[in-house]
Parts: structure tokens; sequence; C-alpha cells
């Protein structure tokens, strides 16, 4: 028998992300025959506007997956403007009767604000993983572009969706078969989970120096409790001295303010995707004062913080 894949578009969902897991599917039965058939769901079984403003008809509400069954909550923008106690009963009722649960995109948020994660890995866009980890620290979240875990299966969305999809094709029916899917998109390779979303730092910046690129992880990693010049140019065994030579001979800047534009970024992400009050956005990057928060955040965005989050749109938010 096929297997039955249900999805549940959100307002705002992200298409990329819908259709790089429904065509792996699509092309899989043209090469093996039947084996999987789709079910494209809506909260009122009417059409559904995408995050690109396209409108998608749905083939009903919510009707219940049976046992065996694949249900992925695709989401994009605002995932959680939709959720309700009817939402989270449907999907608690779907989970009893059998069915997988995964989300696209930023749908970890659904699931996990209906508490269906508990020790599963799970991953989703990057730009939302920082929001995420704030709204629910004690989940297991990852930056791997998809994550298998039991009965919970997620993808960061985008083309990630057609390396999990494919991932899924192989372990069912054969390495062999999603090759030929894959050949189908022109693929160089299908890549594993353990891909980064992310381009590697040494993408991003331009830069070749593994020390470099070493100390830049660090920052990255501690942007709530901030690591001084010291213990920066230990991690890489340098003098600080040197660190102060390195950023400025590859990155024409000093360390210090490389580090705080990074803060502030993650800073810019964390106000236009949670909820969460200016002081306390400020406290998770690493600023103990709410002024010099504010002077710093209005010196590199041209404006404070709290009217950067009134002015963001919906096309600066998520994919």
């Amino acid at each position: 028998m096929p297997q039955d894949v249900f999805f549940l578009l959100l307002p705002k969902f992200s298409m990329m992300g819908f259709l790089s897991a429904v065509e792996p599917l699509r092309v899989a039965n043209r090469f093996g025959g039947e084996l999987y058939r789709w079910h494209v769901l809506s909260l009122d079984g009417g059409p559904v506007q995408a995050s690109n403003g396209m409108s998608l008809n749905v083939d009903a509400g919510l009707d219940t997956p049976g046992a065996n069954s694949l249900l992925f909550v695709v989401a994009g923008f605002e995932p959680l403007a939709s959720y309700d106690a009817r939402l989270a009963a449907w999907l608690h009722r779907a989970e009893r009767q059998g069915a997988t649960l995964g989300g696209i995109d930023t749908g970890s948020f659904v699931l996990a604000e209906a508490g269906l994660f508990g020790e599963q890995r799970l991953t989703l866009h990057w730009e939302a993983i920082e929001a995420f980890k704030e709204r629910y620290p004690r989940l297991q979240v990852t930056q791997e572009l998809f994550e298998i875990d039991g009965r919970r299966i997620t993808s960061a969305g985008g083309t990630a969706s057609l390396d999990l999809m494919l991932s899924l094709v192989g372990n069912a029916h054969g390495e062999e078969l999603a090759v030929a899917a894959s050949e189908q998109f022109v693929l160089g390779r299908i890549r594993t989970r353990q891909d980064h979303q992310r381009m590697q730092i040494a993408s991003r910046f331009g830069i070749h120096n593994k020390k470099l690129v070493q100390v830049i992880g660090e920052m990255e990693r501690h942007c709530e409790q901030p690591l001084g010049s010291q213990q920066l140019a230990e991690a890489i065994n340098v003098t600080p001295r040197q660190l102060e030579r390195l950023f400025r001979q590859h990155l024409q800047e000093t360390p210090s303010n490389f580090y705080l534009a990074l803060r502030l970024d993650k800073a810019r992400q964390l106000l236009r995707q949670t909820d969460m009050s200016v002081l306390e956005v400020g406290l998770a990057c690493g600023f103990e004062s709410a002024s010099y928060f504010s002077r710093c955040y209005r010196s590199r965005f041209a404006l404070c913080p709290s009217a950067d989050r009134h002015e963001a749109s919906p096309s600066t938010t998520a994919v």
C-alpha cells in the first residue's frame, strides 16, 4: 500500500519548503510505482496564501491522518499566529492514532507549542533558531538540514526538504531509487542531515585563515556572555595583539567591533521574531545596560530597538 503523506499548510507558509517536499514523492512514484499519496490540508479547508503571496488550493480541512502516515506542518512567517487549542488537539489526536509528525521550515514551532517534542532532536530554519531556543530552552534543537528522530521528522525548509524526502525515500525503498529521483532535480548530490544550513564561516565572511575562522565560531557561540579579548586569544593560542592583527589584516575591523556587530545582528533577529522585551533581547545578546544596548543598536541600524520591531515587515523576518 502506498504511504500517505499529509501537509498542513499554515498561512504565510514557505512555498519552497512545501514544493521541495512534494516533488521527490512524485518522482519516486514515477520510477517506483505508487509508493506515496500526498494530501494537502488547511485549517478550514480553504485556499492558503504562502509567504510569496501565491494562494494554493487544498484537498481538505483538518482530516485526521491514519496510522503509519506522515503529517508535516508547513509554516514560514508567524508560525504561531494560527495556533489554538483546536489545532493542538488535532495534532495530539493524529499522534495517538499512529501518525509520524514533522515540521517544515518553522513548523517545529507549532509542534513544540503543542508539547509534542520530548527528547527528540529537531531543526528549523536557521533564522528562527535563536527565537526557538529562547521560547523552548529545554528542547534539543540543531542546525542540521533535517532531523529524523523516531516519530518526529523536521526540515529547515527551502531545499533542505528535498534532501529530507530523498533520504526518506532511500530509507524506505533503497538508495538507487533516491539517487534516480535526485538526478531528476539536477542535484550534484543528496546532502546528509549533517550538512549545515548556512555557509561555513569561511564562505560567509570570505576568509581562509583557520585561526580567524575558529575565533569567529567562538564569538557566535558566546553571544549571551561575551568572551573578553584575552579569552578569545587563548582559545586560538595567540596573544591579544596577534588577534587584533588577524582581524585588521583579513576583515579590516577590530575584534571588539566585529563581535559587537554579531551580537547586534542576533538581537535584531530576536526582536523581529519573538515577543521578548527589548530588555530581555539585550540581556540575551550580552548587553547588561539597556541604554548601552539602545545606543549600539541605533548606531548600527539607524533606529532604536523598539522602532525596528515596530517597522519590521514579514518580508524581513522569515523565509
